[in-house]
Parts: C-alpha cells; structure tokens; sequence
C-alpha cells in the first residue's frame, strides 16, 4: 500500500487510486494493439486474426515464416535500406543544426529569442501535411523531389526541434561562468565548446538524436509526397501493404519496428537519468 501524508481525507485517498486507474486504463489502451501484433505476426497462416490453433497454442500454427519473408523480398529489403540511409543522415544533419541553435537561444543575448523558438518548433505544432503539401511546391523549384538529399532536408527539419527541446532542457543546468573561464584562458569559442560544452549536455545531444531517428524512421506522409520509386522507406511500404496487398509481413515489420523502438526509448531513459545526476553534482 502506498503511504500517504497523515493530512489526506478519505476523498483525496479516492482521487489518488482514481487517478491511477485511469491512468493505467489509458496506457493498457495503447498498449493493447502491441499485445495483439507481436503474437500474429508468428501466425503460420495469411490472416490478421488468431486462428483456432494459435488459441489452442499448437506447434504448428506459429512459424517465422513472414519474419523470412522480410529477407527474401527485394522491395521490404529496399524499403529497410532506404529508412536506414536518411534516418541517419537525417540525424545527422539535425543534430548538428539542432545543437547549435539550442546554444544559440539558450543565451540570454540572443536577438528576438522566442520569435526565433517559435519559428524552430513550429514543425511539432503544424500538421504534418500542411508541411509535406508545402515542401513539395518548394522542392519542386529545385529538382528536390524524388531525391534522397530532399528527402533527407524534409527529415531533419523534422527531427531539429526534437534536438532543439532536448539540448536546452540540458542547457539549463549548465554554468556558463565555465564557457567564460576557458575562454579568458586563450581558448578559442569553437575549442571551448568542443571541450568543456559538449561533454556536458551530450546526454541531451544523444537523446535528441535518437528522438530525430525515431521521428525520421516512422515518418509517412512527407515519403507519400517528396519520395520517388526509389526512396520507398518502411513506413511507406507498409502503407503501400495495407492498400496492395494485405498479408502477415506487415505484422512482423512492426514487431521489429516496436523491438526497436523499445531499445531506443531504453536508451534515452538511461542518458535521462545519466543526465539528471550530472547535474545534480
């Protein structure tokens, strides 16, 4: 039983084991489809629901055979390969711009700092396809559609305010007297910052870089507009599945896909807490 303070009356008792059901309500709701792919997609046969082997848990109503499927068809193997290639160069490209605009607004001389802010995470606020609608009038001045650098730059102006969040979230324990000092020893900006900056808030530069690959890999709808034949990602093969041609791979990319998702988010709690105690030092 949870301990609570002696000043608590019988209802706010109430409203506490009501918050917490509710709260666990919500998360089983999201949770819910997980629960029903990752089973399916070992399904031995071409359908979407448990047949009634799968119930009675028989040996041979589960197989790996979709999870083969994966690896022996060329357009999923073209699809992994294309949403490896601009997730990563994606991050890249947001990291870096990312990180460099979070050091740039957490200064407190930095010229019309919130107007900027606002303009740097407008991509989390406005719909996705007002943006995709819109960089694909812009790419299409410059020959950018259908290519993977265009692709790449539509990803990362994605995962940029993402790095931009985490970055400054980092920043605000940080004690710039330490910037200062080294450069009043004869350090030059760029060599401080290599040196004494980055090695600070680099739990927040590697979460917001996983949370830019997370972004670029699952992103959909600026493939459906910027992406050619040739830069088919995941996302945009699955939903290509769901229309064409309806069978249990998709099942078993999305398992890979949450297999994958649980590893990053694994791993961005870990730098959190990483974070959390260097700044409490």
């Amino acid at each position: 039983m949870a301990a609570f303070p002696e000043y608590f009356t019988i209802w706010n008792k109430l409203g506490v084991y009501a918050l917490r059901g509710c709260a666990s309500a919500v998360l089983f709701f999201l949770i819910l489809p997980i629960l029903v792919i990752v089973p399916l997609s070992f399904n031995s046969q071409p359908y979407f629901t448990f047949t009634a082997e799968m119930l009675a848990f028989e040996a041979d109503a589960y197989s790996l055979r979709w999870y083969r499927t994966i690896v022996e068809n060329p357009n999923w193997l073209l699809a992994i390969q294309n949403s490896f290639i601009v997730g990563v160069f994606a991050t890249i490209v947001a990291t870096l711009l990312g990180t460099v605009a979070a050091v740039g607004l957490a200064s407190s001389e930095m010229p019309f700092r919130r107007t900027i802010t606002a303009l740097l995470l407008s991509p989390m606020i406005v719909p996705l396809i007002i943006i995709a609608a819109g960089m694909f009038f812009f790419y299409t001045r410059f020959g950018l559609v259908g290519t993977f650098p265009g692709l790449i730059i539509a990803h990362a102006a994605l995962g940029i305010p993402f790095v931009i969040v985490t970055v400054t979230a980092t920043l605000v324990g940080f004690d710039r007297s330490l910037y200062n000092a080294g450069i009043s020893l004869g350090t030059g900006p760029v060599r401080t910052f290599m040196r004494v900056v980055l090695p600070l808030i680099r739990p927040g530069v590697i979460s917001g870089a996983l949370f830019a690959f997370v972004t670029s890999f699952d992103e959909v709808v600026l493939v459906l507009f910027l992406a050619g034949p040739d830069q088919r990602t995941i996302p945009r093969q699955m939903f290509s599945g769901l229309r064409e041609q309806i069978n249990p791979t998709i099942l078993a990319v999305a398992t890979l896909l949450i297999v994958i998702s649980i590893c990053l988010l694994v791993t961005i709690e870990l730098l959190r807490r990483r974070s959390e105690r260097l700044r409490s030092r």
